[in-house]
C-alpha cells in the first residue's frame, strides 16, 4: 500500500473551524486500511469547552464512532503540532502515527515546550511526522491572528 495524506481533509476542517469564529485547527483520524473515521476542528469557544481542541474532538468521535477506548493502528492528521493536552490524549489513545502540519514554537507540545513523548512517564509515542502542508497551516493561523489584531 502506498501512502496517502490526508492533511487536505484536515485543511478542511481547520477552514470550518475558522468559519464558526474558531483557531482554524482541524484533524482527522483514519483507520489501518485508510478510512477517515473521525474529523474535528476547534470548537472550544462554540462548546464553552477548554479541552475541546481538534485533536481531542476527533478522538473522541472516532472513539464513540467505533464503541473502544483506543485507537491503535490509527493515525492522525492534525494542522497544527499538538499541545502538550492533545499530544498526551494522543498517545493514551495509542495512536499509531501523528502527522501535523505547523509547528508552534509557543504552545507545541511535541517538538516543542514539554516534548511529551519524550517522557519517562509516556507508555506510548507514535511514529511523528511533521511539516506535512505546514506553510498552508501557517498561514492559516496567521491570516487568522493578523484578523484578530
Amino acid at each position: 500500500m502506498s501512502f496517502r495524506s490526508y492533511m487536505d481533509e484536515a485543511l478542511k476542517e481547520a477552514r470550518l473551524a475558522e468559519a464558526r469564529g474558531e483557531v482554524p485547527v482541524g484533524a482527522v483520524v483514519v483507520s489501518p486500511d485508510g478510512e477517515i473515521v473521525a474529523r474535528g476542528g476547534n470548537r472550544t469557544r462554540e462548546d464553552n469547552d477548554p479541552t475541546a481542541h481538534a485533536e481531542i474532538v476527533a478522538l473522541r468521535a472516532a472513539c464513540a464512532a467505533l464503541g473502544q477506548e483506543r485507537l491503535p493502528g490509527f493515525d492522525v492528521y492534525v494542522t497544527l503540532e499538538p499541545c502538550p493536552m492533545c499530544a498526551a490524549a494522543i498517545s493514551n489513545a495509542r495512536i499509531r502515527r501523528l502527522y501535523y502540519g505547523a509547528s508552534d514554537p509557543k504552545s507545541g507540545g511535541v517538538a516543542h515546550g514539554a516534548k511529551i513523548y519524550s517522557h519517562a512517564q509516556c507508555h506510548h509515542a507514535p511514529e511523528i511526522y511533521d511539516g506535512i502542508a505546514g506553510d498552508e497551516a501557517e498561514t492559516m493561523l496567521k491570516a487568522f491572528f493578523a484578523s484578530k489584531r
